[in-house]
């Protein structure tokens, strides 16, 4: 179970990281106003189709987030169905006991001082 765990942590990361880095390659509208000037005309046409990069990105930008969001709720339902979680100290074993003397509390208030 700890390594379907780790697999899933994996694919998780993996997966956000490429959401981060598809959504940064992409253009926003604005951007394509002064791209136009001085660009070679196709360039991306050969590689990724006659609908440009725009519609690649896209696609692999809405796998990537699916992937991320199915291990997220793939971790939930793990630890949801979990008998132990967070941190268990229940067998940890102190290795001197600790000081439980403590000073006797004054039963008096303190009296004011006189000048």
């Amino acid at each position: 179970m700890e390594a379907f765990k780790t697999i899933i942590w994996i694919f998780n990361i993996m997966s956000a990281l490429a959401v981060i880095v598809l959504v940064l390659l992409q253009h926003g509208k604005g951007a394509d106003a002064g791209a136009t000037f001085g660009s070679g005309s196709g360039s991306a046409q050969g590689v990724f189709g006659s609908g440009g990069n725009a519609n690649f990105l896209s696609r692999s930008t809405a796998i990537a987030a699916t992937v991320f969001f199915a291990t997220c709720m793939a971790m939930v339902y793990i630890h949801s169905n979990t008998t132990r979680h967070g941190l268990d100290f229940s067998n940890v074993q102190q290795s001197k006991p600790a000081n439980t003397q403590s000073a006797p509390a004054s039963t008096q208030p303190a009296a004011p001082v006189q000048q």
